[in-house]
């Protein structure tokens, strides 16, 4: 059985799949920031419990992110913690700032953006059952 956690996700399906069984921080922005955001809760005693850049989709090609963090903040920072997502979030700003996401159109920017939803929501649901 998994430990409770928080989820931090700008996803909608991220967000409805997990609010029953977790607390679901829902981050109306983007990828950065709900980088950001885990990275406040790790300044604040959480420790990760998925990879900040699990799978093999790069942030310059999603706009979705789902991270999963202790429920409970331990007493001082996780240095782990803290050093994997202040080097993630520093490998994805200088992917998205070397390659911006592609300029499509809004009905393929539909079609593509459901399935980066699904792929992230996949990723995490099955990091919590494995």
């Amino acid at each position: 059985m998994r430990e409770k956690a928080i989820v931090i996700t700008n996803n909608v399906l991220s967000k409805e799949g997990f609010e029953k069984t977790s607390d679901v921080i829902f981050v109306d922005g983007s990828l950065m920031d709900v980088m950001k955001t885990a990275r406040d809760f790790v300044h604040k005693g959480h420790k990760l419990l998925t990879h900040p850049l699990m799978g093999s989709i790069k942030p310059n090609e999603t706009p979705y992110k789902t991270i999963a963090i202790s429920f409970k903040a331990e007493n001082g920072v996780n240095l782990d913690s803290l050093s994997l997502m202040e080097n993630s979030i520093e490998t994805s700003e200088k992917l998205i700032d070397n390659r911006p996401p592609r300029n499509w159109s809004k009905e393929i920017i539909n079609r593509v953006y459901e399935d980066y939803r699904v792929i992230d929501f996949d990723l995490i649901h099955n990091a919590f059952n494995i």
